[in-house]
């Protein structure tokens, strides 16, 4: 064989390889494109999870911060809730101090009576005018359960009806709600003696 035919005969073994080569360059270079879309896809996913697990801990960290700052406010309402109704208060109780001072002073009882009489209707006013508070008086009226807290009865043939006969202690609504009920004497009707005679003798039947 001569040298050219030898020559040839490589060059014809080696072209196949070539393109087999070339080939399988092709299929590696088709088989990397999807699995680099993939660790791109993958990578953006883990990202997306990070960040979602930031907004996670930042929500969970300011849901955390208001929840503590409702409840120092809630506190604080609580706490000085009643710092309005003190402050119309104070000015009543320097006036006890100068009605006290003044009768220490004087030794004026007439005078003193008067002034803490002045007081007591000028602290009375001002809790109905700022705040609701109304004092009753229950004398005559009809007993009611709701308003008035019965302590004595007396039974008397002067009313058909329970009346309160006497105020121990006055009873207060706020607004339109019982807040103490009046503790009082209670008329309490006498049965006619007819009627209770013929209950006598149906028992006895």
């Amino acid at each position: 064989m001569s040298d050219q035919e030898v020559k040839a005969h490589q060059e014809k073994s080696e072209k196949p390889d070539k393109k087999q080569k070339k080939q399988e360059s092709t299929v590696q270079a088709a088989r990397t494109a999807p699995e680099e879309d993939l660790l791109e896809r993958i990578r953006a996913l883990e990202q997306e999870v990070k960040e979602s697990q930031d907004q996670l801990l930042r929500k969970a960290a300011e849901f955390e911060n208001s929840r503590k700052r409702l409840a120092r406010e809630k506190e604080e309402s609580i706490k000085y809730a009643n710092a309005a109704l003190l402050s119309d208060v104070v000015p009543i109780i320097d006036d006890f101090e100068r009605a006290i001072q003044s009768a220490a002073d004087s030794k004026d009882f007439d005078a003193f009576h008067t002034g803490v009489s002045m007081i007591e209707k000028q602290m009375v006013s001002m809790l109905e005018r700022n705040w609701g508070l109304k004092r009753f008086s229950a004398n005559g009226e009809p007993f009611d359960p709701e308003k008035h807290e019965a302590i004595a009865v007396e039974e008397t043939d002067q009313h058909d009806s329970e009346v309160v006969l006497e105020d121990y202690q006055k009873g207060y609504l706020l607004h339109d709600r019982v807040l103490r009920p009046a503790k009082v004497k209670v008329a309490r009707p006498i049965a006619p003696e007819g009627l209770s005679g013929g209950d006598d003798e149906q028992n006895k039947e």
